[in-house]
């Protein structure tokens, strides 16, 4: 049978005593006599009474908790920013609620709605691939609650955001498997309209035409069959590529995976790079180079955001909004070194 769960009144009713009072000694109030604390705390204890810290913190104006909402939990990139957020979080004795999207704007909006009923301090949001409008994102702003964008964001909403380099990050890989000897460098993309996706091809492109070098350019390669499509269509067309860059590392395994039925050698005939540093690609044969994207850092570092605001805003100081970016590099492995 479950058991009502001891309030501070049932404790102040035992004790012949007020609830404020009781309220006083047990957030150690300095008025109240020390051994009368003491003695409220022992009957607390005995009645097995717990402090509604939730409730206590709502009469404060603050939740301490921070929602995340991210596209996929079991994606190891985001896995490891919540990692990195939870470090932080439990540091400064915060609590977390984590929800996922799934790639849906839909449960993206609903996500956001709980979180709002949540009375959450801080949203921090990886937007889905379907997010194009920005209503639900300003419905945050619009219930004082600080909102964070990282990885993924819309691009001419004014937040706070902590991001990668993604131009530059592209640009690294791409120089790299130039470097390594490749000269007919595909890119396989994400969501077209996706900021971070056009910012990619960007660094893409101008590594290849700072060596003069055709491009050649496949966005919405998102689901597993499309990229498999893709990679089969280029690999065995007349003029295949010699190398990928692809946005995401499970669309280069998919391109290690074709490559391997067609009897194609890699990285001697064929060079491959991801983004996100998988547990995956250190195991296949041959390993993957990717780009590390500090996915623990930059949880961390979007949490340190909020703790940086939060300090401004209790201490009336102005509060800019900021844009992080935390440096990516190139693991290089088995799949690109040609020579």
């Amino acid at each position: 049978m479950n058991r009502k769960r001891v309030t501070i009144y049932d404790l102040a009713k035992a004790m012949g005593l007020s609830p404020s009072y009781i309220s006083k000694a047990l957030n150690d109030y300095p008025m109240i006599n020390i051994k009368m604390k003491e003695k409220i705390q022992m009957t607390a204890q005995k009645l097995n009474y717990k402090h509604n810290s939730y409730a206590a913190n709502l009469r404060k104006g603050i939740s301490r908790t921070i929602g995340v909402i991210v596209p996929n939990i079991n994606k190891k990139f985001f896995s490891e920013i919540i990692s990195g957020i939870e470090n932080v979080c439990f540091e400064n004795d915060y609590g977390l609620i984590i929800c996922q999207s799934q790639e849906s704007f839909e449960k993206e909006c609903k996500a956001i709605e709980t979180l709002i009923r949540q009375n959450v301090d801080c949203i921090m949001i990886s937007i889905t691939a379907e997010t194009q409008s920005t209503e639900y994102l300003q419905n945050i702003i619009n219930n004082d609650i600080i909102l964070i964008q990282f990885d993924r964001y819309i691009e001419n909403f004014n937040t706070f955001k902590v991001l990668n380099d993604n131009e530059f990050m592209a640009y690294e890989a791409t120089r790299h498997l130039i470097s390594k000897g490749y000269r007919k460098i595909a890119f396989l993309g994400w969501v077209e309209q996706l900021t971070i996706n056009k910012l990619r091809i960007g660094g893409y492109l101008r590594a290849l035409k700072e060596s003069n070098l055709p491009s050649l350019i496949f966005d919405n390669a998102i689901q597993k069959e499309r990229t498999a499509e893709v990679a089969t269509k280029l690999l065995k067309s007349i003029e295949p590529p010699d190398a990928f860059v692809t946005f995401a590392d499970h669309q280069a395994l998919i391109v290690l995976q074709v490559a391997k039925s067609l009897g194609i050698e890699v990285p001697e005939q064929l060079g491959i790079i991801g983004s996100g540093n998988d547990s995956l690609t250190e195991i296949t044969t041959p390993t993957l180079s990717t780009i590390d994207q500090k996915s623990i850092d930059l949880g961390k570092q979007a949490a340190d955001l909020y703790f940086e605001i939060l300090s401004k805003k209790l201490s009336k100081k102005t509060i800019i909004i900021t844009e992080k970016i935390v440096p990516a590099g190139i693991i290089c492995r088995e799949s690109t070194m040609k020579f």
